[in-house]
């Protein structure tokens, strides 16, 4: 095997918790003892050498919806972007999740083709119907650690409660993406000036703070680790803060672009700026950074959604939510840096072993990820060309960046 030499480069290791600038050897992904067998140096003077990553929530769009992306294109573009395992919710389309065999399968293609370690979260309800509980001692089996039901509604409250005490039985972490339906309704934007000057059907935050309300009494009634996925709304930080320090079992991410980016965006009809949950307030993008530097917020996910050229191209109400966001997750990152909301070391442990933790696969983790060099200082521009991914939905597109996974080491 080749043994690679990086001389000088600043290691962020969120393991040993050490941020020192050395001289590192790697061989097969791993760093080892110094060596005279040396295949390649390389100058890591100025550059980060930080763990791969673990992403939370990402779609990818197969099965069913190849026309987006496939387990090949995405897979290639997380792997290249310095994500090695991804977490994806259960609603493909059609939805295999709720099998635990198909499950097997799925993770199988996306090793092969796409050359990254799948975790799929399995379904909640039998094709996520919201009428009947899914067999999850089946998709337990077939390699399930958690189940969601996604976006799709219950029937009634006494459904989730019945899922709920099947999952905790199990031992299995339940994933909520809180939004209450009667409340968000046909709602696509946030409830705001923009969204009220330009007309928009509207999502006001209370549709996620009562639906986390809700789901927090559920949960400690019966029990169950939960997860509460996208978090958007500045206030939903401060229910999860209360849920923890009464000692129940439950952890919270956000998306990486909600740290970032407002409704401001939504202006125009800026239909890439169309997500699900959606764009919000600045308050609301200060209190979920104030959040994650906490620790109420456990981590940082990329919410990638690849979507074809097509998808963005009806009036904006219409057009499908999502964003793609591999190729921006590392520019992101370092924009926070840079803007003083975390050290380095700090945003590095948010993006690798904190969700490696929340999805239960530390050990995995450790035995499955390799290394990626980030050159923080690298400017580049956004464009059809220079993302990876399949889909090119994303309003940074033409703006430029700084940060990118310059050189990966992975097994």
């Amino acid at each position: 095997m080749s043994i690679v030499k990086i001389e000088n480069v600043r290691v962020l290791d969120p393991i040993k918790k050490t941020d020192s600038v050395e001289t590192v050897y790697i061989e097969n992904g791993k760093i080892v003892a110094a060596s005279d067998a040396v295949t390649e140096t390389v100058n890591g003077q100025g550059k980060w050498l930080m763990p791969t990553m673990v992403d939370l929530c990402a779609r990818l769009r197969e099965p069913g919806q190849q026309q987006h992306g496939t387990l090949k294109s995405e897979g290639k573009a997380a792997r290249d972007n310095g994500i090695l395992h991804v977490i994806t919710p259960p609603d493909s389309k059609p939805i295999v999740q709720d099998n635990g065999a198909l499950i097997h399968g799925l993770v199988e293609k996306a090793m092969s083709d796409g050359g990254i370690y799948l975790h799929v979260i399995g379904a909640q309800t039998q094709g996520l119907n919201g009428k009947q509980p899914a067999n999850m001692a089946g998709l337990k089996k077939g390699g399930c650690t958690a189940v969601s039901n996604a976006y799709a509604p219950f029937e009634n409250d006494d459904v989730v409660i019945r899922t709920l005490e099947y999952a905790a039985g199990l031992d299995m972490t339940v994933v909520f993406y809180p939004e209450e339906p009667q409340i968000a309704k046909d709602g696509c934007v946030h409830e705001g000036f923009v969204a009220s000057r330009q007309g928009l059907p509207m999502i006001p935050a209370i549709a996620e703070t009562i639906a986390i309300a809700k789901y927090l009494l559920m949960v400690e009634m019966t029990g169950v680790k939960a997860h509460f996925g996208l978090i958007s709304a500045g206030a939903s930080v401060e229910l999860i803060k209360i849920a923890k320090d009464k000692g129940l079992a439950v952890t919270a991410d956000v998306a990486m672009h909600q740290l970032h980016l407002t409704d401001q965006l939504i202006d125009g009809f800026n239909s890439l700026a169309h997500v699900r949950p959606p764009l919000r307030a600045e308050k609301d993008k200060a209190l979920l950074r104030q959040g994650v530097k906490d620790g109420v917020i456990d981590s940082i996910c990329t919410h990638h959604e690849p979507l074809s050229s097509s998808a963005k191209l009806a009036p904006f109400a219409e057009t499908l939510p999502g964003m793609t966001a591999f190729d921006t997750y590392v520019p992101f990152g370092v924009q926070l840096v840079n803007e003083g909301v975390f050290e380095p070391l700090e945003w590095v442990e948010k993006v690798t072993l904190a969700p490696a933790k929340v999805a239960n696969m530390l050990d995995r983790w450790t035995q499955e990820s390799g290394w990626i060099l980030v050159d923080p200082e690298l400017e580049w521009t956004v464009s059809k060309e220079s993302i990876i991914s399949q889909g090119k939905n994303t309003p940074l597109i033409n703006q430029k960046v700084r940060g990118k996974v310059i050189q990966t080491f992975i097994a």
